[in-house]
């Protein structure tokens, strides 16, 4: 069983891209928050953001490693491209959801959703 990427518990059963996830980090964001709760539900959205921008950065550096010869060939330069965009906008995600907790925090801001 390898370890999860990213609390690096002996417990990672599913592996997303190729990244081994235990079932408490898969999970972080599924949980719903109180009614009513809005830092809750901005802390929520900036973790899974940053899930998403970890476990895109993992799959990009393991693409990148897969070509042994440093000259990808036509396939593994189109998933080179998609992992990169995949990235981009997680990282584009994570930016938005850190500045809508900022503005809740610094501001007393409630996002309209």
């Amino acid at each position: 069983m390898a370890r999860c990427a990213f609390c690096k518990s002996q417990e990672a059963e599913s592996c997303e891209y190729g990244v081994p996830i235990c079932p408490t980090c898969l999970d972080l964001g599924k949980a719903a928050p109180h009614h009513g709760d809005i830092r809750s539900a901005l802390d929520r959205d900036l973790l899974e953001a940053t899930l998403r921008v970890d476990t895109g950065s993992l799959e990009f550096k393991s693409i990148i490693k897969d070509i042994p010869s440093g000259l990808p060939h036509l396939d593994g330069t189109q998933r080179i491209q998609n992992s990169s965009r995949k990235l981009a906008a997680a990282l584009q995600q994570r930016e938005r959801a850190h500045n809508r907790l900022d503005d809740y925090l610094s501001r007393g801001i409630i996002p309209e959703d």
